[in-house]
């Protein structure tokens, strides 16, 4: 009997628990505030839903207008046009691992940057591509660690065994600004075309793109 009353007077001390639970779902059902998943892209009812900045880190949409401008800017240059259309055949070119110049880990973006040159490369047509997982397996056994300086002295004994003429290397640099609550990073790829037995420049450029945090 003693027990049971004990028990009784226990269970009134959960009604406001279970009240409170109750007003949360009843509330986030009514405000809608709850989290859920939404699909973007071409097709989809969110088209431009990868267009926003989530960040001032690098995305996929920095990766897509920096690697699209890179070439765009190669593919008019006399070396493009009068040296690597006019080859036969076609060159075959390897890209070194592109260095991480800032202080943020960008590791996924690096991977992401490396695809996207390969993929660029391929379509254009007119370079043969030694695939990205072979030379990085060609790497590993000479020893050069991933993001590593270009070093012309391995890049030619990578270059022979890759059957390759040209490398494409270069880094990836930022500058970090804050005033007040505001920052803005400015990114910018510096790529080079280096011709591997001798290693002359053939071609070099720059493409900068800005992220902000604004309130």
């Amino acid at each position: 009997m003693i027990d049971d009353a004990r028990h009784q007077k226990r269970r009134p001390r959960r009604l406001p628990a279970l009240a409170a639970l109750a007003l949360c779902a009843a509330l986030a059902v009514v405000s809608g505030c709850t989290a859920r998943a939404v699909r973007g892209g071409e097709g989809t009812a969110n088209p431009d839903l990868d267009r926003a900045a989530m960040s001032v880190k690098l995305d996929r949409d920095d990766i897509t207008y920096l690697v699209e401008d890179y070439l765009a800017r190669l593919e008019s240059s006399r070396f493009w046009q009068q040296t690597v259309k006019t080859e036969e055949p076609p060159p075959v070119v390897a890209i070194w691992p592109i260095q991480n110049a800032t202080s943020q880990h960008l590791d996924d973006q690096m991977l992401t940057l490396l695809s996207s040159i390969e993929t660029a490369l391929v379509n254009t047509n007119e370079v043969l591509v030694v695939d990205r997982s072979r030379q990085e397996a060609l790497a590993r056994e000479i020893g050069i660690q991933h993001g590593s300086a270009f070093d012309p002295a391995s890049a030619q004994r990578m270059g022979r065994q890759l059957g390759a003429k040209y490398f494409f290397t270069g880094k990836i640099t930022s500058v970090d600004e804050r005033l007040n609550d505001q920052r803005r990073v400015q990114y910018t790829l510096f790529l080079q075309v280096l011709e591997i037995e001798n290693g002359v420049i053939r071609f070099q450029n720059e493409v900068a793109r800005s992220k902000a945090l604004q309130r």
